[in-house]
């Protein structure tokens, strides 16, 4: 196996404090060998050939799985020969020592490492930085190719690859955004439009709204997220071409709130009365589709209270790229109009008038409630559009590419330079910054302007590869000196970690000056760093790597079953309580344990709903999240979090052995092997009777999958109470009759056993140092960009160790991670 980024530092170990240990030869004879030799090889796994001293990564990486399965306590199997305590503490120590000794011998060969690419995020991000422009309404990467993952992480080097058709998104990319924030010459013309007649809704409410409101009025009725998408968004039919130039615009808005009150079953909305009507703007682009249907890329862009009684003028203030329209939202609306309609015109159809009775059918029934009934929904009457608005001419993207007077032909040079220094994240050399200058004296002397032969060399700077990789490796990482990181790199390496981006001013100047490797600037980089707003990328995209919340969605919930998840956009308020959690947890320096058990959450109106808690909001803000604190010890840490217990679930059931297997990766460090070719699945529950349980049972009962199934079940039978949205439930499904009780009790493999998911905690937090590890890792392997090996566990454990002295706490960590040799060398 390949010995990739071997560091170059020894590792002191601690004085070992337990019995002294057998020789690890005699010891695996005793307790590994009978499921671990030429002849079974139990889980792909030999022993036999190890030798010792360790004097190759391979045979590393086979000690460190036995250091893992001794401290899980899951080795010996509980039917096998046991070491006692004192035996098993030693070796564990005895083994960990061989690998540090290893570490430091197998270092002095040189490490090999991997350039590696900018994932799709760090590419759009440090380009955004670069060009003082958000692409946000346009996402420039979305025909870009999935970044590959590696446990999950989206930022491994190896994996990143780059192909033919990526090479040619870069060109695309580049083309658009340098155009977008550098092309315009000239501040665009201000203009104005008004809009209070044919007001034309999507095809399925056409005929409605043209019979009984002649079309004098734009209604928005649902939330964006529905099935049918009816009435979830409103798009001014004559303004479908958008705008003239990309800029910011004031809409103006003449509306009302309708019917927040009415006298039907608030059942068929699914809205909270007392809540204040929201309406919001997403851009729209009719070469993307409908526009009265959701599109591809459509972030919010502002919102706005509407007032209940007489039309108010509203003023919201957006972005706009040229040829994009405003589209109305209702981000409170009902859940779906289509079945209000429905259910109001035949539920209360004694209210309709005897001369227009309801004769049945979706078109009628949406004619005679508007024009007989009171349906909730926002109300426009006119639409006023104003701009582009520009502060200063020019905009902020050029004076900061071309400098505070705009494009001067004769900068050229020097435009280049500056741009080639912060793109290439270090100072240019003078040979890139004359390729570049040739690149636009060659589109000169082909016929472009001075101004377009800049851009174009600036997008070529955009797709040399010393902007899309980070740092070239060391060719002689012989020396401990030389493997270590440059200032330029070390820069690159913090700020991509905390801010997937590229290094802003002071980053670079401590870079520049040399002063960045000084240890007392990199903690003081670190703290601003973590201060500044752009650190949400990393809560979002440790979030992601680490617990696979990018992948929420993707098995998406039963619509019928579980509609509040779509109509509350419970999706994104389970994945925001996660990062604000962690963010607080990290603000307040608090225990890693929090993570496992907490008295305390972030969540909005719809979330402490969905979790029952006994919590108040005002209904002016109930879509906004605030920390609470919690009574009841179910709740507490990711285990009790909807993002976490939504995204172990199908979207139709529960699972214990996604759950578990997902705990035993993301909580206890341990991912069990893949399964033999020769298991079977699990046997269908064909009369309806058995329980899941029951299932897993029977399952074990095959020798080749007890093995595994033992350590994995019984942490996933632990989240049983929560449903595949995490609400809490005592009883399984059955349709209209009651279901089986839930038995969410288990016996750990290492022998502790636990009745429900409080005790469950608890014995998590029993071995909170295996947690921590694991959390170590994961935040290790997201700093540096490439997997860990057996070799780094030294450094690791090192972390570990001074973390728990200084009390855990999740800042601390991150300074123990930032100051680490593993962050510190290539």
């Amino acid at each position: 196996m390949a010995k990739r980024f071997l560091l170059a530092a020894a590792i002191t170990q601690a004085t070992l404090s337990a019995p002294a240990a057998p020789e690890p030869s005699a010891f695996l004879s005793t307790y590994c060998l009978e499921c671990h030799d030429e002849d079974v090889q139990k889980g792909d796994r030999r022993f036999d050939e190890l030798s010792f001293p360790i004097t190759d990564a391979h045979g590393a990486i086979e000690v460190q799985d036995i250091i893992d399965q001794l401290t899980l306590g899951d080795m010996p199997p509980k039917k096998s020969d046991q070491p006692s305590a004192g035996e098993r503490t030693a070796m564990i120590d005895a083994l960990t020592a061989l690998v540090a000794n290893a570490r430091e011998s197998l270092a002095s060969t040189g490490a090999q490492t991997v350039l590696r690419r900018l994932n799709e995020r760090e590419y759009l991000n440090s380009v955004q930085d670069l060009l003082g422009r958000d692409f946000g309404s346009l996402d420039p990467t979305a025909k870009f190719p999935r970044d590959q993952t590696v446990e999950q992480m989206d930022n491994i080097g190896d994996a990143l690859v780059t192909s033919g058709y990526l090479l040619d998104q870069y060109l695309d990319a580049a083309d658009l955004m340098v155009e977008k924030a550098l092309g315009s010459i000239e501040a665009p013309a201000v203009r104005h439009w008004t809009f209070n007649k044919n007001f034309q809704q999507g095809q399925e409410l056409s005929y409605s709204h043209g019979k009984v409101y002649n079309y004098r009025y734009l209604c928005v009725y649902e939330v964006p997220n529905t099935v049918n998408h009816e009435g979830g968004y409103a798009a001014i039919h004559d303004f479908a071409d958008g705008v003239h130039a990309e800029g910011w615009y004031d809409v103006k808005v003449l509306a009302q709130a309708l019917n927040r009150h009415h006298p039907y079953d608030p059942a068929i909305f699914g809205m909270n009365p007392e809540e204040p009507f929201r309406l919001g703007i997403v851009p729209g682009d009719k070469t993307a589709g409908t526009l009265h249907h959701p599109q591809p890329v459509e972030p919010e862009l502002a919102e706005v209270t509407i007032a209940d009684g007489e039309p108010e003028w509203y003023t919201l203030r957006v972005w706009l790229e040229k040829g994009q329209t405003p589209r109305f939202i209702f981000p409170n609306g009902m859940k779906n109009c289509r079945q209000a309609f429905s259910r109001i015109a035949s539920q209360y159809k004694n209210q309709w008038p005897k001369k227009d009775p309801y004769t049945g059918g979706i078109v009628e029934a949406r004619r005679i409630v508007l024009q007989h009934g009171h349906m909730p929904h926002i109300r426009i009457h006119e639409v006023q559009i104003e701009g582009p608005f520009n502060e200063s001419w020019p905009p902020a993207s050029q004076r900061l590419v071309f400098g505070p007077a705009g494009f001067d032909a004769s900068q050229t040079r020097e435009i280049l330079h500056r741009f080639a220094d912060r793109a290439y994240r270090r100072p240019a050399t003078e040979a890139e910054v004359d390729h570049l200058v040739q690149v636009a004296d060659q589109r000169r002397a082909a016929g472009h302007s001075p101004r377009q032969a800049v851009k174009d060399a600036i997008k070529a700077a955009l797709c040399s590869p010393s902007f899309l990789y980070l740092s070239e490796p060391s060719q002689s990482a012989s020396k401990k000196a030389e493997a270590k990181l440059g200032p330029h790199d070390l820069a690159a390496r913090l700020s991509y970690f905390l801010w997937s981006t590229t290094p802003d001013e002071p980053l670079r100047a401590a870079a520049d000056d040399g002063s960045l490797l000084r240890p007392e600037v990199l903690q003081a980089q670190l703290e601003r760093l973590l201060k500044d707003p752009r650190s949400e990328a990393f809560y979002a995209g440790f979030l992601d790597s680490w617990l696979n919340l990018r992948t929420l969605g993707d098995m998406p919930p039963d619509r019928e079953a579980f509609g509040v998840y779509y109509a509350k956009d419970l999706q994104n308020a389970m994945k925001r309580e996660s990062q604000l959690f962690l963010r607080h947890m990290m603000e307040k320096n608090r225990p890693v344990t929090d993570l496992l058990q907490s008295d305390y959450t972030f969540v909005n109106e719809p979330l402490a709903t969905l979790y029952k808690l006994p919590v108040k909001f005002d209904p002016a803000s109930a879509h906004q999240f605030q920390k609470v604190s919690l009574t009841d010890p179910r709740r507490g840490g990711l285990l009790g979090m909807g993002s976490v217990l939504t995204v172990t679930a199908n979207g139709i059931e529960t699972s214990p052995v996604l759950r578990g297997v997902w705990l035993l990766r993301n909580v206890l460090g341990t991912p069990p092997p893949p399964p033999p070719d020769n298991v079977p699945p699990i046997d269908p529950d064909v009369r309806g009777t058995k329980t899941i349980r029951d299932q897993l049972t029977k399952h074990r009962e095959s020798p080749a999958c007890f093995g595994c199934h033992q350590k994995i079940d019984p942490l996933g039978f632990a989240l049983e109470n929560f449903d595949p949205i995490g609400q809490w439930r005592s009883r399984y499904p059955a349709g209209k009759k009651q279901g089986p009780e839930v038995d969410a009790s288990g016996e750990l493999a290492h022998g502790g056993s636990f009745e429900d998911i409080v005790e469950f905690k608890q014995r998590l937090l029993e071995r909170k140092t295996l947690f921590e590890r694991t959390l170590t890792e994961r935040l290790l392997m997201y700093a540096v960009g490439r997997r860990l090996e057996a070799l780094d566990r030294p450094v690791i454990n090192t972390i570990v160790r001074q973390t728990e002295a200084q009390g855990s706490g999740l800042r601390t960590l991150l300074r123990g991670i930032v100051t680490s040799e593993v962050f510190l060398s290539r």
